[in-house]
């Protein structure tokens, strides 16, 4: 039998080698975890993707929004154009804008913002920065500042009455918002994933830059 402090010092290397062992399947377990978020951010449900920035940029930013939702018209309007000036213009960050609509409103609005951009995404942010600014209006004259918009689009205004009544694409909104909320646990807008973490609510430009120049260092 070795002596009592041989067989003490024996017990701690144990005891410290299964601490560390411990550790390791911890971190393991959060880098999985969050792998499968990164994964299931990353695909489109329904509807595709409107995205600005290059495919292969380092940080990709996915930000679910309303375009009712005073807090989304204020990152559209005091961030997102700096952010776009900084990151997304040279390269180094993807930002992908999916749609979360809080009410029938927003979802027509979304809806006319598909139909106004038919899958050119730079048409697609140009609709919905129209959209943004045009909140209040939209919240008390939805119709008129629907046929508003679409027609900077060159949409008639049968164009676009066809387009927020049009049910396939209101039930793939449906079907991406239900996703999102189901397994992303998207449940308030803004809600943004970067690089697959999640991240509730207004962001100041100040804090989001400081969270994407550490992860350009890394």
């Amino acid at each position: 039998m070795p002596p009592p402090r041989a067989l003490h010092a024996r017990l701690r290397l144990a005891a410290f080698t299964a601490l560390v062992a411990v550790g390791l399947l911890s971190l393991a377990g959060v880098a999985m975890a969050q792998n499968e978020a990164v994964a299931l951010v990353a695909k489109p449900v329904s509807l595709p993707d409107m995205a600005l920035g290059q495919a292969k940029a380092p940080i990709t930013i996915v930000e679910y929004s309303s375009l009712t939702c005073p807090h989304c018209a204020d990152f559209e309007e005091n961030v997102f154009p700096m952010l776009q000036s900084k990151y997304i213009d040279t390269g180094k960050v993807r930002f992908v804008s999916r749609e979360f609509p809080l009410d029938i409103k927003a979802a027509a609005a979304s809806m006319l913002a598909r139909c106004a951009a038919d899958g050119d995404a730079p048409k697609y942010f140009e609709a919905t920065t129209m959209l943004f600014k045009a909140q209040g209006p939209l919240m008390e004259r939805t119709t008129d500042t629907l046929k508003a918009v679409g027609g900077r689009f060159g949409m008639s205004e049968q164009a676009v009455e066809a387009c927020v009544k049009d049910q396939a694409l209101l039930d793939k909104l449906t079907a991406d918002q239900k996703f999102a909320f189901d397994e992303l646990k998207v449940d308030a807008t803004p809600t943004f994933f970067i690089n697959g973490e999640r991240l509730k609510g207004a962001m100041a430009f100040e804090e989001l830059d400081k969270k994407l120049a550490s992860l350009l260092k890394r």
